[in-house]
């Protein structure tokens, strides 16, 4: 396992995951005091999980025909976009 990969795909999820729509709907759950907290947090890693997994895949399918540098600036340009499109409708 290449520990530069994992710490910059680490880092990148953990920051981007802080604060998102996904730990708010996680933290409402748990506010529930009959819901049990391993069941939820178990519930989520589960799918946060399954979403990274898809997101592999889909990578992997997408580098099979496009090449690797278009998909980075795609993906940029994507970010920028939506990063754009964010400060405007604020």
């Amino acid at each position: 396992m290449d520990l530069k990969i994992f710490l910059t795909v680490f880092t990148t999820v953990f920051i981007a995951e802080l604060g998102d729509k996904t730990q708010i709907a996680t933290m409402l759950f748990a506010t529930d005091k009959d819901a049990g907290k391993i069941t939820i947090f178990l519930a989520a890693s589960a799918a946060l999980v399954l979403a990274s997994a898809m997101g592999v895949i889909a990578g992997s399918f997408f580098s099979e025909f496009i090449n690797e540098k278009v998909l980075q600036y795609v993906a940029g340009a994507g970010f920028i976009a939506i990063g754009a499109y964010t400060i405007y409708s604020a």
